[in-house]
């Protein structure tokens, strides 16, 4: 299992993390990245690399 976190200072908006996994993702009003599910393992903990690997800012943190 990991835990995902995203830096709020960081994120911007680009709404990659959220279109490319919507499972563990979302946008708030801004359309900044809001964590859905904090603790994922199986398709959503592959979901959330993919949400961390395409962060332009690297907002993202996936602890594995």
């Amino acid at each position: 299992m990991s835990r995902v976190s995203v830096d709020p200072d960081l994120c911007t908006g680009h709404g990659r993390c959220y279109s490319l996994a919507p499972g563990v993702f979302d946008a708030d009003e801004l359309g900044h990245c809001v964590v859905l599910v904090e603790d994922v393992s199986g398709e959503l903990e592959a979901q959330a690399v993919v949400g961390e690997q395409n962060c332009p800012e690297q907002a993202i943190t996936v602890s594995r």
